[in-house]
């Protein structure tokens, strides 16, 4: 019988042909802390029951409080590393198909999010330095909604010659395929984006972008722009995709038409033409691909089986990354975007069961 066995293990490597660090992401890694809160909270600290910002110096006391009024969970977060472990977990074997960079504190929350990844098997190679801690993102959940407040302490000090640039970080970098980076590193390191795009660009493989956060298309528009001809895959949400298109000046709320006039931004790698996807929560995922815009129904879920819609965006990107890994049709990403996010919704934060069930 042993003489058989490497036979059939032989055809089964075969069959899977994804190697170690064929998707790269790059972000804000953050420790989430999240909680259930009431409405006095959110208006205490003038948030939106639905919302991301960036944590401000009146922010400053939410972290204290939240810890100390409600019940807390800890979970490893930031929108990239998030979608980078939902991907590896749809993925399964091998292990560390997906690499993760971004910045670190030297402290406990650090150790936490070293531990989370090793767990969810994603390859991280965080960038360590002592000057500020590690960042957090407070979840201030209320119903089915949920206010982010980031701090990215830690995370805004990516250096790109401190990190990016060493020999065997950027070797990661060259061994992907497919590379995805939040729109909110905009606001931390444009140059090391810029670097990885063009990589990407030059040598014909794909990348893509999110736009992650109104704020991101506002504050952050010609950062964005810098960026955008080189992404072969745009994603985004209806409130961001509104916002975007605002700026833009296209003149139109229709989320198909904004979907095709951002795929026919400029782009500087004419072999593909851009995909643009934009979630609509419950409502259907707009698809702009080739010369035709589709809609795709999400799977239906009872409201009462929702927990948290927190990380529900991440897990829709990283349910299609991992098909888009293996070269599978746009339809079929769509497709493992909607199963990833059905999944976190019915659980507590970024968080998933052992196994996908995904066929």
């Amino acid at each position: 019988m042993a003489e058989g066995e490497p036979k059939t293990k032989k055809i089964k490597l075969e069959e899977n042909k994804l190697s170690q660090n064929a998707l790269f992401g790059m972000g804000n890694p953050l420790l989430d802390i999240s909680a259930v809160v009431d409405k006095d909270f959110l208006d205490k600290f003038g948030l939106k029951p639905n919302d991301q910002i960036l944590a401000e110096d009146k922010h400053k006391a939410l972290f204290e409080e939240i810890v100390k009024k409600f019940k807390v969970e800890y979970h490893a977060g930031g929108s990239t590393q998030n979608s980078m472990k939902i991907a590896q977990w749809m993925i399964q074997e091998p292990h560390r198909v997906a690499t993760f960079f971004g910045c670190i504190g030297t402290d406990k929350f650090g150790e936490i999010l070293k531990k989370k990844a090793e767990e969810a098997h994603v390859d991280a190679r965080y960038y360590e330095q002592d000057e500020e801690p590690t960042g957090t993102c407070a979840a201030c959940i209320t119903g089915d909604n949920r206010s982010l407040v980031a701090n990215l302490a830690a995370a805004n000090c990516y250096k790109k010659d401190k990190h990016l640039d060493l020999e065997g970080n950027w070797k990661l970098v060259e061994k992907a395929k497919v590379y995805y980076i939040a729109g909110f590193f905009l606001t931390v390191s444009l140059e090391s984006i810029l670097k990885v795009a063009k990589h990407a660009s030059e040598h014909n493989k794909i990348f893509s972008i999110n736009l992650s956060a109104p704020f991101i298309s506002q504050f952050f528009k010609e950062q964005m722009m810098q960026v955008m001809p080189y992404v072969d895959v745009l994603f985004g949400n209806e409130t961001e995709a509104a916002t975007f298109a605002r700026e833009q000046g296209f003149e139109t709320e229709d989320i198909e038409e904004i979907a095709k006039k951002a795929q026919n931004l400029p782009k500087v790698n004419k072999k593909r033409q851009r995909v643009v996807v934009i979630t609509q929560g419950k409502d259907g995922t707009i698809l702009a691909d080739g010369d035709k815009v589709s809609s795709f129904p999400v799977l239906e879920i009872d409201p009462s089986d929702i927990v948290d819609t927190n990380g529900a965006g991440d897990a829709f990107v990283g349910g299609f990354l991992s098909e888009l890994v293996q070269e599978r049709p746009v339809e079929q990403c769509v497709r493992a975007g909607h199963y990833a996010a059905n999944v976190i919704i019915r659980r507590a934060g970024c968080t998933f069961p052992e196994k996908p069930n995904f066929h």
